[in-house]
């Protein structure tokens, strides 16, 4: 009875959704405020009726209710509760349907938080999104029915697959789909405002808070999921190229070049077509991701094995909504020129080199990502686009922005002396030259490009808070003065810095563990010994475990570095119980250097055991810089201009008004 209502719940959504569309964009049409009155409470019904149906699925998988289809598919009795819960998301229907949720409660918070908003463009933005809410709920009705019943009931379930069934991957997609699903807030601001015929400043004031939410929440969650694969998957990587880690990563970038295109509209009211065109892109390339995952064409650990039917209809929802939009662009850019005019030599010169340089490499990668997938729909032959052509020709394009990076927040708005502040980072670049050039004589053999990347990651490091330290006058006037300006940075000012900083040591961590990681692959039988990355590694032995729904062969390795560091790995070779699907679990120990990381594979019938050694320079720094620049996001996130919207003049000058 609780599926049926789950169920029922989701048909009045689409309804709700359906009536929150036509009252929204026809009241606002036709100038009706009571139609347009209903707009924010059918956004509110439909964020509930919706959560109803979501727990109502949870509430299936945790009573283990196999007569479910989805549940039987998906779920075990032996399962720990940890993986009942993430169930109802690691399959195609109860994802969709936490798309779906997600989409839900982005419209709830405008509705219950854009009180600051124009009352048209507020009621145009719900009208929009329930116009993507109407698609998603009828995918999920006519083609992936999560609540779909079994009859007769199976005794048990098959079981969700054991690669998912770790923490990281639990909350993984969670992050990632409120990083996907943000960014159709971003796209409906820009729609609004297409229709409306009006961008402005306050236009781009609210569009950057729900931009950096999701680029938060994007960011956060390629990261678990870069995690997952490190500890998970047992190879000693982090980042494999991988089509669906694309996917993730696209939207990404342009959601980076978004947010840098709405600060130049917000403060020089420039740039306004670019950045509603790109807040089309980054949500078109969410789209996108979600017909490569769900379509069937890729074949990925991450990928949801489905029916082409479902891509097909993923298809036209992305070819319609993203062609309307664009349709709607190029009716309306052509009008949207910028007030403000700058010089190429400017701050707004230096984020719109920064805007091209992102999205030329979103480009890049998705030429790199949908390459093979046209060869083999065209008949043309099966090729493989991995990491020597992303190293090829993304990274090249980051070098420029990174280094702009250190300098743009250093120039005017309008117009900058570009060469006083190049002198201004001259110390600046001492420092950077140093860092490179210490690494390449400290470690043996270093390559001049890993050398390079540890001096980039320096220069931004070093810029960053050199602009931090001019911004609060730092030993250019007294403590007192300085303590002042201190606290009355924005938080804005703050998050920025953080961002900035934090991608500096995420820069270097990424360099050196691709550079100088070490391995050794081997059959160690207990009591042998193997030195990689100047560390012993023994094997004390290995042995039988039980875990609640898998049995185990567990290692013992000691770990010892001269007289005074001695550790134990114990690194996993899990089976589980119902799939009989074997997954690897690494151990792994962070140090301030790097990682010490250890795998055990199978036996090989002569008392030894294949094992993985691996010694991952700077990967913990990777880590902490990514959660840094989630730290500054929130933290951008709480500045009470974001709350207060844009200041309004009382006498706005003749010829002032942003109507196109």
């Amino acid at each position: 009875m609780i599926a049926e209502i789950g169920h029922f719940a989701l048909i009045l959504a689409l309804a709700v959704a359906a009536v929150q569309a036509f009252t929204a964009l026809a009241g606002t049409g036709r100038g009706n405020a009571g139609w347009m009155a209903m707009a924010g409470p059918a956004a509110l019904t439909q964020a509930v009726l919706i959560a109803l149906s979501f727990g109502a699925l949870t509430h299936a998988f945790v009573t283990s209710d196999f007569s479910v289809a989805n549940v039987a598919a998906n779920s075990h009795t032996l399962k720990p509760m940890l993986y009942k819960v993430s169930g109802v998301w690691g399959n195609h229907e109860g994802s969709m349907l936490m798309w779906a949720f997600i989409l839900a409660l982005y419209g709830a918070a405008v509705a219950l938080f854009g009180g600051n908003l124009r009352p048209s463009l507020k009621v145009r933005v719900l009208g929009v999104q329930a116009l993507i809410g109407i698609g998603v709920l009828a995918f999920i009705l006519f083609t992936s029915n999560p609540f779909e019943r079994l009859n007769p009931a199976p005794i048990d379930g098959r079981d969700l697959n054991p690669l998912l069934q770790d923490p990281g991957l639990a909350f993984h997609p969670p992050l990632l789909y409120l990083g996907y699903v943000g960014l159709s807030t971003a796209f409906s601001f820009a729609v609004a405002a297409l229709i409306e015929g009006r961008i402005d400043a306050a236009w781009a004031r609210w569009v950057r808070p729900w931009t950096l939410a999701a680029w938060a929440f994007l960011t956060a969650g390629i990261v678990l999921g870069s995690w997952w694969a490190y500890y998970e998957l047992g190879w000693g990587g982090w980042w494999f190229w991988d089509p669906v880690e694309n996917a993730s990563f696209m939207p990404w970038l342009a959601a980076t070049a978004l947010l840098h295109s709405a600060i130049v509209s917000e403060k020089r009211d420039a740039l306004k077509a670019w950045t509603v065109f790109l807040a089309i892109i980054a949500f078109a390339l969410s789209l996108l991701g979600t017909f490569l995952v769900r379509s069937g064409v890729l074949t990925s650990v991450h990928a949801f094995a489905t029916d082409p039917s479902r891509g097909v209809f993923i298809l036209a929802f992305l070819v319609i909504t993203v062609g309307a939009a664009f349709a709607l662009f190029a009716w309306r850019g052509p009008n949207l020129a910028g007030g403000g005019s700058f010089l190429p030599i400017s701050r707004e010169g230096g984020l719109l080199v920064n805007n091209f340089l992102l999205t030329v490499a979103a480009a890049s990668v998705l030429l790199g990502t949908l390459y093979p997938l046209f060869l083999d729909v065209l008949d043309l032959g099966k090729v493989s686009v991995g990491a020597p052509y992303f190293d090829t020709v993304f990274v090249p394009m980051m070098i420029p922005a990174i280094l702009l990076m250190g300098v743009a927040p250093l120039l005017q708005w309008k117009r900058a002396d570009g060469t006083g502040a190049l002198i201004r980072l001259k110390f600046v670049a001492v420092i950077a030259v140093l860092a490179g050039f210490a690494i390449w004589l400290s470690i043996d053999r270093a390559g001049a490009l890993a050398s390079f990347g540890i001096g980039l990651a320096a220069w931004l490091l070093a810029a960053t808070l050199y602009e931090f330290a001019a911004r609060v006058r730092l030993f250019q006037s007294g403590i007192g003065d300085t303590w002042r300006r201190i606290r009355r940075q924005p938080r804005a000012s703050w998050g920025m810095t953080l961002a900035h900083g934090g991608l500096a040591i995420a820069i270097a961590g990424m360099t050196a563990s691709s550079a100088w990681r070490t391995e050794s692959i081997q059959v160690m039988r207990p009591g042998d010994s193997v030195e990689v990355g100047g560390y012993a590694y023994t094997l004390k032995g290995a042995k039988t475990v039980d875990g609640p729904n898998y049995t185990a062969l567990r290692g013992e390795f000691e770990v010892t570095k001269g007289n005074r560091f001695r550790i134990t790995l114990e690194p996993e070779k899990r089976t589980y119980l119902v799939s009989r699907m074997p997954t690897t679990e690494a151990a792994i120990e962070p140090t301030f250097l790097g990682d010490l990381y250890a795998v055990i594979g199978d036996p090989d019938g002569k008392g030894g055991y294949v094992t993985r050694i691996y010694f991952n320079p700077l990967v913990p720094w990777m880590w902490t810089g990514a959660l840094i620049m989630v730290l500054g996001a929130g933290i951008s996130l709480s500045d009470r201009r974001y709350r207060i919207g844009a200041p309004s003049r009382s006498h706005p000058p003749a010829g002032a008004a942003a109507e196109v």
